[in-house]
């Protein structure tokens, strides 16, 4: 369950990484008031907070071990 976990947050950050890069596309080529950069940006912040709550929960849960931090 560990690494089926840990696949699926770095999947996560891809995704996230693909809509920031997609909204950087879509703010260079697009000229007429277009809202695609917007909404690339708002599916960004919200699998951004995804992620977080997946990484807060994996912490949790104990499948996934930060370093260094609290010691």
């Amino acid at each position: 369950m560990e690494t089926a976990y840990k696949i699926a947050l770095v999947i996560m950050f891809l995704v996230v990484v693909f809509n920031l890069g997609q909204a950087l596309y879509f703010m260079m080529t697009d000229k007429d008031g277009s809202k695609r950069t917007a909404w690339a940006l708002t599916r960004r912040i919200s699998f951004s907070l995804l992620l977080i709550a997946m990484v807060i929960v994996g912490i949790k849960l104990g499948w996934i071990h930060p370093h260094g931090v609290g010691q």
